[in-house]
């Protein structure tokens, strides 16, 4: 329970986490915690809910001036951090993704979903590894399926790196130059919140259209087949 309260307060609230790293590990070690919660949650397939998004809005606020960071040093540890982690994901997905799937442990990843991402796969892979950056959940799952046989390394590469250096510079940058107005000091969590949801607004969308689309393929009455002569 500790830890999902922990990832839940995260969530919510990483503003207030970040400012204790800076006063208790400083300087330069603050980027460690930030590089670890990027990495796992875009390397590690198991962890699709730890708060990216959120996080990177956050240290983008700390960066301007006077903020403990420095928005330069903030940005080289989130790209290497989330491009790292895309091709640990990658990786892990090529020596383990079987086992995992036929273990069951991640219940999205079906061996029958996963046989209907191939065709998707080879006709909008590389942009689909940049889209899903900006998707929570996706840019978990995304690198893990491009790894499992849907894409070579070389190309992945190329839109691992698109994609992440995009993802973080977007949401750092934006909490960079914005994150001083009073308003969003005065409502900060409630903006946290919002982009969270604004972010896994398409997965959503996407998974309700898939759900909609199997429950009408299941109603639909099946034509009666004429006896032949």
């Amino acid at each position: 329970m500790e830890i999902i309260d922990f990832f839940v307060n995260l969530l919510s609230d990483p503003r207030t986490f970040i400012a204790g790293w800076i006063i208790s590990l400083g300087p330069v070690w603050v980027y460690t915690p930030l590089f670890i919660i990027v990495f796992v949650e875009t390397g590690l397939v198991f962890f699709p809910f730890l708060p990216g998004d959120s996080l990177l809005f956050a240290a983008g606020v700390f960066s301007a001036d006077g903020g403990g960071l420095n928005v330069l040093a903030t940005l080289a540890v989130f790209y290497v951090a989330a491009i790292l982690g895309n091709t640990s994901n990658y990786w892990i997905a090529r020596f383990f993704g079987s086992r995992i799937i036929d273990s069951g442990k991640v219940k999205s990843l079906t061996p029958e979903r996963m046989a209907k991402l191939d065709s998707y796969f080879e006709k909008y892979g590389g942009i689909t590894i940049i889209i899903t950056r900006f998707m929570p959940f996706f840019r978990t799952f995304a690198p893990f399926i491009a790894g499992t046989g849907h894409m070579n390394f070389g190309k992945f590469t190329f839109f691992n790196v698109i994609g992440g250096v995009a993802w973080v510079t977007s949401f750092v940058l934006v909490g960079y130059f914005f994150g001083g107005i009073p308003f969003v000091q005065e409502h900060f969590e409630t903006i946290v919140i919002g982009i969270v949801v604004v972010s896994a607004m398409p997965a959503f969308i996407g998974a309700a259209k898939a759900a909609l689309s199997a429950r009408k393929k299941k109603t639909q009455p099946v034509e009666p087949v004429e006896p032949t002569e």
